[in-house]
């Protein structure tokens, strides 16, 4: 008999005093229950094997039925798993390589039945790559551009019959309008097409019909000279008013997600990625981990009132620490970018007559897109009084001037408080007039005082 009961778990509490180190409640013959900060609970199997201790995770403790049914695992569950690898210890076999090989041998299986697909040895290169690469950021990442332009165009087409204008109808689409993508795009398909022929899913003497150097290099423009940079087409600040009262018509996760990304001058990437772990609603700060930045270093925003009541109004899907705040339709994965790219693209036109022109335009009455509402904050704050440096340390920009590198080593985190709760502000206020700085500058003041 075990010393927990279903009763205990749910009342066991996270110490305090331990700070941020979790806390281990023991069942007996190896089972522990662990509470991390917050009061998140797990199963943990502690065994030894060949005079080394190991710890297997048995899943995040379910504490109702629902709980079991989302996934979760009950005290009695536990002691089932934990006395399964007893058993395996019996017999001398490590039950965490007993499990890795499990899920190893059904991922072969998955291969194997529909590997003759571009999307599947796709996904396949990827699996086998993944341990290898720098984050799981860039494994999303390198996935995203597949899902968006490759996978439903030659997605289902078996992997051996891919040739040279299927490759293009991939990829003349986006050639002249977002070059770095597309030449990336390439890169990833001729990578998938090389793997699925040294598997064995392609002839040995096929061609790849993504390479570059004497192929495709003839039909195409070299990607560097097809365009200048631009800038992301923004919204006019004094339009922000207007734009977040038609932005909260629209209900989904894509609209909350976008809503915040503006709240907080964030980068859409480090918002769609972002998990429960990197907030700390009590004082209002947003951790965002380096391998979510784009400067590769940690960055804080302080969260105004508007952002924590976005944050808290999807806190009751959060499970675990490591649960997105934002997840996309499908279980464990990120809202795409192209999400918020469609949403904006859908508000120009929603309520209007055929006659009406859009809406959302920059002063070029280009259609704006969500990265530009960074530089809409950056007019905004400028607008407003606040320090450049303020507003650049809120963008998290790399600085290559030496001397504003120097300030910037200090994040100058409650400083930016009142610039970030006078932004919130100008944007919730509908509609928005150029009376809305005299407030931001306001707070500006009282936050010198």
């Amino acid at each position: 008999m075990g010393k927990l009961s279903a009763v205990v778990v749910k009342t066991l509490r996270h110490d305090p005093a331990k700070g941020s180190r979790p806390v281990r409640f023991g069942d007996g013959d190896g089972l522990y229950l662990q509470v991390a900060p917050g009061d998140t609970k797990s199963w943990l199997f502690r065994y030894t094997l060949h005079g080394k201790s190991r710890e297997m995770g048995l899943g995040w403790a379910a504490l109702t039925d629902k709980d079991e049914k989302a996934g979760g695992v009950s005290l009695a569950r536990a002691r089932d798993l934990a006395r399964e690898a007893r058993a395996m210890l019996a017999d001398d076999r490590d039950p965490i390589a007993e499990r890795q090989e499990k899920r190893e041998a059904v991922k072969r299986e998955i291969i194997a039945a529909t590997a003759c697909t571009f999307e599947a040895a796709a996904r396949a290169l990827v699996e086998n790559k993944r341990a290898g690469w720098r984050s799981a950021k860039h494994a999303a990442q390198w996935l995203t551009t597949l899902e968006q332009h490759a996978f439903p165009l030659i997605g289902k087409k078996h992997v051996a019959k891919i040739g040279t204008e299927d490759v293009l109808a991939v990829l003349r689409p986006i050639w002249d309008t977002i070059p770095e993508t597309a030449s990336r795009l390439r890169q990833r398909i001729e990578a998938v097409l090389d793997d699925a022929r040294v598997k064995g899913w392609r002839p040995e003497n096929l061609a790849n019909p993504a390479r570059w150097k004497g192929h495709l290099s003839a039909t195409l423009p070299p990607p560097r000279k097809v365009r200048a940079v631009q800038h992301h087409p923004s919204l006019p600040w004094q339009q922000m008013g207007g734009f977040m009262e038609a932005l909260a018509e629209h209900k989904g996760m894509a609209a909350k997600a976008l809503a915040f990304t503006i709240l907080t001058g964030s980068r859409t990437g480090a918002v769609r990625l972002m998990q429960w772990r990197e907030l700390d609603l009590v004082a209002a700060v947003w951790t965002a981990p380096a391998t979510n930045m784009k400067t590769k270093k940690p960055h804080r925003t302080p969260l105004s009132p508007a952002a924590l009541a976005l944050v808290e109004s999807v806190k009751d899907l959060a499970r675990k620490p490591d649960d997105l705040v934002f997840p996309g339709a499908r279980v464990g994965r990120p809202l795409s970018d192209m999400a918020l790219s469609m949403l904006v693209r859908g508000m120009a036109s929603d309520g209007l007559a055929e006659h009406e022109p859009p809406r959302w335009r920059d002063i070029e009455r280009r259609a704006v897109v969500p990265h530009g509402f960074r530089a809409t904050f950056k007019g905004w704050s400028l607008a407003a009084g606040f320090p450049d440096p303020l507003s650049e340390l809120a963008l998290a920009h790399i600085d290559k001037d030496k001397v504003r590198a120097a300030y910037a080593r200090e994040d100058m985190l409650e400083q930016r408080r009142p610039m970030m709760d006078a932004w919130a502000e100008h944007c919730t206020t509908v509609p928005a007039v150029p009376a809305s700085l005299a407030a931001a500058r306001a707070r500006r003041v009282a936050g010198r005082t």
